[in-house]
């Protein structure tokens, strides 16, 4: 191939000095097509194909290779076709006789052909994208995956991260409300992808049928929801950035935490610490441009929504709720009842009627049991049988005197003992555990061990009066019998002495 110093010389010397193509030709000992495509072109164009290349043995089997490969768009990115399984399938399964390198060639052009190109957008203020993203976290001690709620602002690039246990529609709800108020208003738009959470169905004409939540939470707020194409993350491209820059920033090295409300207080100093930088292409930081977004955001209604998952049941003969693969305790008076369960991020409300019946902290564990010992103590009254076996009792650590308590009372009141033991528990049904515990260890040092001694001594507590103790009404109390002292018994005494 002729050099462009060449293709300097046979330009200058045909337009400035004169030569005719011909003359060019021989003064430089080259071809007459050569020097005209010197003059047309100012540097040597390279080689141009007039038409596609021939591939006799391959051409056979394009319309194969496009198939499979139109085939893995459906598919899971790590179970696609590469090269080399496309090529032996078709020496396989369709007797190509060829080499792998034209199917590698031709497989990087069809794809390449194929790539999507993209338009660069500008964002107006006041819209927001929604992701979730997963990383891991030593949360109390114990390493765990956590699910953490990504809103983005594409105007201003200001973002909200918060954690949660897991990717649930209550999570859902809670981290827009929670990004909500760090910002003082609600977006005109939220971009989503095409989540169980807020997506029920696609239907044929490409319209969402919401979920019953995520249309609740709508109404609540008033934002105008959008959604990306399906399978296409890049529609909402300022989120999914957000995603993987709060996992590389914010959760590595893996962070310690004693509780997920530690750890969502350390990501929001870190989303208002970033508020500082100034991005790329930008002349402005984060926060000056975050004003003109907060301009533009609609104003949050006066009251909260009430961010849970809503679930009608009923109790069964074990006084237990079941709710998202786990058991929680009602009181036995309600076992066999209708109930209302609300679902939060970290806790469960039980609900009868109008009347909240119970309050658990929630477990994301599968096939657990969760019990208050207070909503059993009615039945194990009636079951004292049942007392040492409880299986609510289990685990429940309670002061060292009321261990006691029941040692005493056992001891001097049998069977009973046992039962006026429950008695005391229930008391803590209407007390705190501190006055309860309190008006037993006065009892025990008074030595009134019963169930009204304890009641009047923690009413006493209460109401700051002293007690006022009749110790004839308990006559199970050991008796002091003292006799009148004789001469006759001191004397036996100074016998023994001596």
């Amino acid at each position: 191939m002729y050099g462009v110093e060449l293709y300097r010389k046979v330009r200058l010397a045909c337009h400035r000095d004169g030569m005719n193509v011909s003359e060019a030709a021989r003064h430089f000992g080259i071809n007459r097509r050569t020097v005209e495509k010197a003059l047309k072109h100012s540097v040597p164009p390279g080689y141009r194909r007039s038409k596609p290349p021939r591939r006799p043995k391959l051409d056979p089997f394009t319309g194969i290779i496009d198939a499979i490969l139109e085939q893995d768009k459906s598919r899971h990115r790590k179970q696609r076709h590469t090269a080399k399984r496309v090529f032996e399938r078709l020496r396989d399964e369709h007797g190509f006789e060829g080499g792998i390198t034209i199917v590698t060639d031709y497989i990087r052009a069809r794809k390449r052909q194929t790539q999507e190109v993209f338009v660069p957008l500008e964002h107006a203020p006041g819209h927001a994208q929604v992701d979730f993203g997963e990383a891991f976290a030593m949360i109390g001690g114990i390493e765990r995956k956590i699910h953490f709620f990504a809103l983005d602002l594409p105007h201003s690039d200001a973002c909200f991260v918060k954690a949660y246990p897991a990717e649930t529609s209550e999570a859902f709800c809670d981290g827009h409300i929670s990004a909500f108020a760090l910002f003082g208003g609600v977006p005109l738009s939220i971009l989503y992808d095409n989540t169980k959470i807020a997506v029920a169905k696609i239907l044929g004409d490409g319209t969402r049928q919401r979920t019953r939540i995520f249309s609740e939470l709508q109404s609540h707020y008033l934002f105008k929801d959008r959604f990306g194409r399906p399978g296409k993350g890049n529609d909402k491209g300022k989120v999914e950035g957000l995603v993987g820059y709060a996992r590389r920033n914010f959760l590595v090295p893996v962070p310690r935490f004693d509780s997920f409300d530690v750890l969502n207080a350390w990501l929001e100093e870190q989303c208002l610490k970033r508020q500082g930088d100034q991005l790329r292409r930008h002349s402005e930081t984060i926060e000056e441009r975050l004003s003109r977004d907060l301009d533009a955001l609609m104003e949050l209604p006066p009251v909260r929504y009430d961010a849970c998952d809503k679930q009608s049941t009923q109790s069964n003969s074990l006084s237990l709720v079941r709710y998202r693969l786990n058991d929680y305790s009602v009181p036995v008076a309600y076992a066999h009842r209708d109930v209302l369960v609300r679902g939060y991020v970290h806790e469960v409300v039980i609900s009868c009627a109008s009347e909240i019946i119970a309050r658990h902290k929630r477990s994301y564990e599968r096939g657990d049991m969760i019990f208050d010992p207070l909503h059993y103590l009615a039945l194990l009254e009636k079951k004292i049988a049942a007392f040492d076996q409880a299986a609510p009792l289990s685990g429940w650590e309670l002061p060292e005197a009321f261990t006691r308590l029941r040692r005493l009372l056992e001891q001097r009141m049998g069977k009973y003992g046992k039962r006026e033991y429950v008695q005391v528990l229930r008391l803590l049904e209407s007390f705190e555990l501190d006055d309860v515990h309190a008006a037993v260890r006065q009892a025990l040092a008074l030595g009134a061990i019963g169930y009204d001694a304890v009641k009047h001594l923690v009413l006493c507590r209460i109401e700051r009066r002293p007690p006022r103790l009749d110790l004839d009404v308990y006559p199970y109390l050991p008796k002091a019998h003292v006799e009148t002292t004789s001469a006759n018994a001191y004397m036996s005494l100074l016998g023994t002495a001596a």
